[in-house]
């Protein structure tokens, strides 16, 4: 995925999902709080999308957005059709803001805001923001650490804090996420057992009862 000419300026808003209908509707996921004000007749997006698609360099000018069943359907400029549609499905809509213009939307930055930040865990610095990756299921914050650069998931459960302020982004990653988990060794008793079994010669075997007599008879039915 690229992001033609972003600027450090512009606030990642939706996500077009599925086409809806055979006129040219796409159906959207939002990534903003206040879609009243984003996504307004005239609203023009720069397109996250990769570089093989049509619509990559280019921008899209919404028409009207509606509401199917509670989900927002959005309808573009030179999108006449459900096959037109369907070549921007995963594409990610960017608008322009100044960066200067406080964000009104709760748990929203800018990339060049997070940029820099000095990462906690448990209180100790473990790195600092490198960038921000955006993917359609998910955004990456990508974190340098002093043995290399680690992705860490952008979600609530494992940055649950962002204090620009301060200039810390908190984190609470699962194990191994930061540093390599240790191999899972044998326990002591588990390698004493081991030993025993290997040097116990003297055991006697446990006869088997059914084998046949030496004597070339059958054994009796049970």
């Amino acid at each position: 995925m690229s992001t033609a000419e972003t600027p450090k300026t512009q606030l990642r808003v939706g996500r077009l999902t599925k086409a809806h209908g055979l006129k040219g509707a796409i159906k959207l996921e939002l990534f903003t709080d206040d879609p009243a004000r984003r996504f307004v007749p005239g609203a023009v997006f720069t397109l996250q999308v990769p570089t093989g698609s049509p619509w990559h360099g280019k921008t899209l000018t919404l028409t009207e957005l509606r509401w199917y069943n509670g989900h927002p359907v959005g309808f573009f400029e030179g999108v006449a059709d459900r096959s037109q549609a369907e070549t921007l499905v995963k594409a990610i809509l960017w608008i322009e803001q100044d960066s200067a213009e406080a964000s009104l939307e709760e748990d929203a930055w800018y990339d060049h805001q997070l940029v820099g930040l000095a990462v906690h865990r448990d209180g100790e610095r473990v790195g600092t923001v490198a960038r921000v990756d955006h993917f359609p299921a998910q955004d990456l914050l990508i974190i340098a650490t002093a043995t290399g650069e680690v992705m860490v998931p952008f979600v609530k459960a494992i940055v649950p804090a962002v204090d620009i302020q301060t200039g810390i982004v908190t984190v609470t990653p699962p194990a191994g996420l930061f540093e390599e988990l240790p191999e899972d060794d044998e326990t002591a008793d588990d390698v004493e057992m081991t030993d025993a079994a290997a040097n116990d010669t003297d055991a006697t075997p446990v006869p088997d009862e059914t084998a046949a007599p030496d004597d070339g008879t059958t054994p009796a039915d049970a």
